[in-house]
């Protein structure tokens, strides 16, 4: 069973380099996606977003390229490559491109999601 999808294995890679922008659009491949994990990339065009939302587990960003916005409970922070945040479960949180922008998005989920 193969756990790990859309990523070229055995081999040194930028991941940044996995994503590509698109005019007017968010573009994302998921690389994980279970009852406890989920990993995709994500290349936002410049003012390009995802509304606020909240998720059941712990969401790490990690900024690949560009500059983006993170907003978490309302407050605003700013991320550039090489920068990372973790946006907390069950907290109201929203992403915007600033200017083009690519992330890692990892999100863990609690036990109990993983159990059922």
């Amino acid at each position: 069973m193969e756990i790990l999808r859309n990523i070229p294995k055995a081999e040194v890679l930028n991941l940044a380099d996995l994503v590509a922008y698109a005019d007017g659009q968010v573009v994302s491949k998921t690389l994980v996606q279970n009852s406890g994990l989920g990993i995709t990339l994500f290349a936002f065009a410049k003012d390009e977003g995802i509304s606020t939302h909240e998720s059941k587990g712990d969401a790490m960003v990690v900024a690949l390229d560009g500059k983006g916005r993170i907003t978490i409970d309302g407050k605003d922070y700013e991320l550039a490559a090489g920068d990372t945040i973790v946006m907390p479960a069950n907290h109201p949180h929203a992403v915007y491109g600033i200017e083009p922008f690519k992330m890692l998005l990892v999100v863990a989920f609690p036990e109990a999601a993983v159990q059922s």
